[in-house]
């Protein structure tokens, strides 16, 4: 007798694989931006910066 392949299975694993890759992408991303918002929060603190205008009267 033939060996069969496993198509349905080795196509699911294919599809685990890229959704896997996916989400650690999407996260990767995720933590990269959060770093830059708090990268650019931290230098407005350290320089005293708020962001907003100050009113002199």
């Amino acid at each position: 007798m033939a060996v069969r392949n496993q198509y349905s299975w080795e196509k699911r694993q294919k599809e685990l694989n890229k959704k896997k890759k996916k989400e650690e992408k999407l996260k990767r991303k995720a933590e990269k931006k959060n770093q830059a918002e708090t990268g650019t929060d931290l230098e407005k603190a350290q320089t005293g910066q708020t962001g907003q205008p100050e009113l002199h009267e």
